[in-house]
């Protein structure tokens, strides 16, 4: 990179760069450069095509040698510029958490409009197992600060990160965040839910070799391995759901491709809930399970 370089010179410069090692990657190339550029130059996403055409800052060529270096390797782009949009909001990701999916916002939204239709003047607690990076939790006590949440995960450096991302966006106040595996601290704990979200890992096991790069090779596998069917998580949880002192009045799962209609008759097994539905994605896959109502 010459010392006369511009930010947009150093962009297709990258993009080029970056198609030649695409058997790596699946991100787009020029979209991730983008990202990668605003993230080292503390950019607004509007600032890009308005001040493209500035001088590449010298201070900064190694910095971003680096970034292309590991993104050349494979590494999401979103564990390189260490952060991620989810609901508007923007989160900070290590590769301790699994980095946010779109899908989980049409979770959240579902979420939020069952606990508004159930507690239109009150404040549920809520629950959210497996936090990873505290998305869910964060994003419902940003959008409802009257709303208590505890945030379970069991792993440390997870908690660390939903707390870091808590204190980012002022609601360390609303989360209570718990270590523990899957349910068993409320539940030792007598801990009174009203409602349960989770987003647990969903693969099956022996498609974890076939992910993508991105994922397999970086994304924390213990956020992603679900067991041999890759229903293992929502089975242990719906079996200790008899175990809270209450049976939450609305649970929402976020489960993989093809897992739906399995995770819903189990619940609908239980006799707890006037309805238990599926939500689809925008691609019109069964991507949640919603049981809300109580009798």
């Amino acid at each position: 990179m010459s010392q006369q370089m511009s930010v947009r010179e150093a962009f297709l410069e990258a993009s080029s760069f970056l198609k030649e090692t695409d058997s790596k990657n699946t991100q787009e190339p020029s979209q991730v450069c983008r990202w990668m550029l605003e993230a080292l130059l503390e950019w607004k996403h509007n600032d890009f095509y308005l001040r493209w055409h500035e001088p590449f800052p010298i201070d900064k060529k190694q910095k971003w040698k680096d970034m292309l270096n590991r993104k050349a390797e494979g590494e999401p782009v979103q564990y390189i510029t260490g952060s991620q949009e989810f609901y508007g909001l923007d989160f900070k990701v290590t590769q301790s958490v699994l980095i946010p999916r779109p899908e989980t916002e049409i979770l959240v939204e579902k979420l939020m409009q069952e606990c508004r239709q159930l507690w239109p003047d009150s404040e549920p607690v809520i629950a959210d197992i497996g936090t990873g990076s505290g998305i869910i939790p964060i994003t419902l006590a940003v959008h409802n600060p009257s709303w208590k949440l505890v945030a379970v995960d069991i792993s440390d450096q997870a908690i660390e990160v939903a707390k870091q991302n808590a204190i980012k966006h002022n609601v360390m106040d609303q989360i209570e965040f718990v270590h523990g595996d899957l349910l068993r601290p409320l539940i030792e704990n007598k801990r009174k839910i009203d409602v349960l979200i989770s987003n647990p890992p969903y693969i099956p096991s022996q498609d974890m070799k076939e992910l993508q790069i991105e994922v397999k090779d970086y994304e924390p596998s213990n956020a992603l391995d679900g067991g041999g069917d890759g229903l293992y998580f929502y089975e242990k949880m719906i079996r200790q759901l008899s175990d809270l002192s209450v049976y939450p009045k609305i649970i929402g799962f976020e489960v993989g491709q093809g897992q739906a209609n399995q995770v819903a008759e189990w619940l609908q097994s239980l006799d707890q809930w006037n309805e238990v539905y599926i939500v689809n994605d925008l691609a019109g896959i069964g991507r949640h399970v919603v049981a809300s109502g109580p009798y």
